[in-house]
């Protein structure tokens, strides 16, 4: 049986070579077998298998000493954490360690409506396609996302700011209305205290449209802009940061409790993912 190329060291492949090409008629197929050049395989290995396995075990214990924190981090995520502390390493290596002692996460995905975008209020233009950003308080963005609990939904309403990805505003609620939307931008505006002509975006959504909402934005110097109908694509910013969230704080916490969510998710969001994430 042909092993996994892909998890296999260069050295696990010259000996797979060294035992099986009488099988296969000529080192030339066994090495087309392993991926392998001849010059490769004919070349003095560099270090042995023992200097092999013992490497990459080193490496299992850096990502399993990362995942203490950020417990799905991924390939990319992994390697910027890694040569931040010294570890010279490739991606193909990285994935190859990961490979071998299956270390690669499998995140569950869930979905839930949460926009109503029919109503009576103005729909503005999207004024941020295409924009170039370099500062903060130039683009705020907006969304809701659900957390499932045991016997619901909890909602939680973020605000970042595109230039530096944080999240600058957030409130939770067991109602996905204006109220739960009005806290999440009393906290931004608290916080940022941004100067005219900062640009709001978000959905079509009714609560992010209200009267109140917009009343607020009004009062504070924003521009507003919206999303193109049925266009997730023009928040991809946010969308990204609450796939983050689902993924590396909510599906492995199990939150079961509206207690859990309003214990835990503040912390994830100032402590992890503002101070500690790479943006």
């Amino acid at each position: 049986k042909t092993p996994n190329v892909e998890i296999l060291s260069t050295r696990e492949r010259v000996d797979w070579v060294d035992q099986n090409f009488e099988k296969l008629g000529s080192k030339r197929k066994a090495c087309k077998v392993m991926e392998l050049s001849e010059s490769t395989y004919y070349a003095d290995p560099k270090i042995s298998r023992a200097e092999q396995e013992e490497w990459d075990a080193d490496i299992r214990g850096k990502i399993e000493q990362i995942r203490v924190e950020y417990e799905t981090s991924g390939y990319r995520m992994l390697l910027h954490h890694l040569k931040r502390n010294g570890v010279e390493i490739g991606e193909r290596r990285l994935r190859r360690v990961m490979a071998k002692f299956q270390l690669h996460i499998k995140p569950r995905k869930r979905f839930v409506h949460t926009t109503d975008s029919k109503h009576g209020h103005r729909v503005y233009p999207n004024l941020i396609k295409g924009k170039e950003i370099d500062g903060i308080n130039q683009v705020w963005a907006s969304d809701f996302t659900y957390i499932r609990i045991e016997n619901g939904f909890v909602f939680l309403a973020v605000i970042l700011d595109l230039y530096s990805r944080k999240v600058i505003g957030w409130g939770i609620s067991k109602r996905i209305d204006a109220k739960l939307a009005v806290s999440a931008l009393v906290m931004a505006i608290a916080r940022r205290n941004p100067g005219l002509g900062a640009i709001h975006h978000s959905d079509r959504g009714v609560q992010y449209l209200s009267d109140e909402y917009t009343g607020i934005l009004h009062a504070h110097g924003f521009e507003i802009s919206c999303s193109a109908k049925g266009n997730p694509y023009d928040n991809a910013f946010v969308e990204s940061f609450m796939k983050t969230l689902k993924r590396d704080e909510v599906y492995l916490k199990k939150y079961r409790t509206y207690l859990d969510v309003i214990d835990n998710l503040p912390r994830f969001i100032e402590d992890v993912y503002n101070r500690k994430r790479l943006h």
